[in-house]
């Protein structure tokens, strides 16, 4: 099939990950995969909540769609006096992918939360969430070294996200907002460096779908994150170099 904006069945949308967006948060990045923007700042804290064993640090993470981040205006979860059940979901797998990343007793003592606030929706804002999650974590954890507070990063592997679908019978990556709501099949795929899987949420919209075609798109997929996580290194690197003095 023919995707809308001319891309390979393979290929993953523009991605451009900039670093140190907020001035004043630890760790900081605009991720924009295509016509997803989502602003992602990571914040330390020197307390652990109480169910983190003693020794040890936390990471969590907080998800919210903006109002106009899509094509008609959503209200605020704050308006409705509760986290939505979507956002919920959502930043829990947040949560659980960037702690893939960290050894917690290396954080020992601190808790970071990254929040991820979607400036624009066009599909697969989780897994930008994710990807650009992890930037932010980074550079807040490398400030930490840098300043003393802790001997050693607590960032021990690498994390990214993305999606991959079948619409029409073919196999995507990456999907947008078009393709996502009419795919027959959609997977989430949450993976560390060397192809070790995290997660994995997939779901049968118009069919069920077999292990052979969870592998191919699993495989799709792992071709992605190898490319987005090039991207995470260089705007880690770069926000390294150019953070700003508070």
């Amino acid at each position: 099939m023919k995707r809308i904006d001319q891309r390979a069945k393979d290929e993953l949308r523009r991605v451009e990950i900039i670093p140190n967006v907020n001035r004043f948060a630890e760790g900081s990045c605009l991720i924009k995969c295509g016509d997803s923007h989502v602003y992602v700042t990571a914040s330390v804290e020197d307390r652990v909540p109480p169910h983190v064993p003693m020794g040890e640090g936390w990471v969590t993470a907080e998800y919210n769609m903006l109002p106009r981040a899509n094509r008609e205006r959503s209200r605020r979860d704050v308006s409705k006096l509760k986290l939505s059940g979507r956002s919920a979901e959502i930043q829990r797998l947040i949560g659980r992918s960037l702690r893939a990343a960290v050894d917690m007793k290396k954080l020992a003592g601190y808790q970071i939360t990254v929040d991820c606030d979607v400036l624009q929706g066009d599909g697969g804002t989780r897994t930008a969430s994710i990807t650009g999650g992890y930037v932010a974590l980074a550079l807040a954890c490398e400030l930490l070294v840098k300043n003393g507070y802790l001997k050693e990063n607590p960032v021990v592997h690498q994390v990214a996200a993305v999606s991959a679908g079948i619409v029409e019978n073919a196999l995507l990556l990456d999907l947008r907002y078009e393709e996502d709501s009419s795919a027959m099949v959609d997977l989430n795929v949450v993976m560390t460096e060397g192809d070790r899987l995290v997660e994995i949420q997939g779901t049968g919209e118009g069919r069920a779908f077999d292990i052979e075609e969870q592998q191919k798109l699993v495989r799709l997929c792992t071709k992605g994150i190898h490319e987005l996580m090039e991207k995470q290194n260089e705007a880690i690197e770069l926000g390294k170099r150019t953070r700003p003095e508070v």
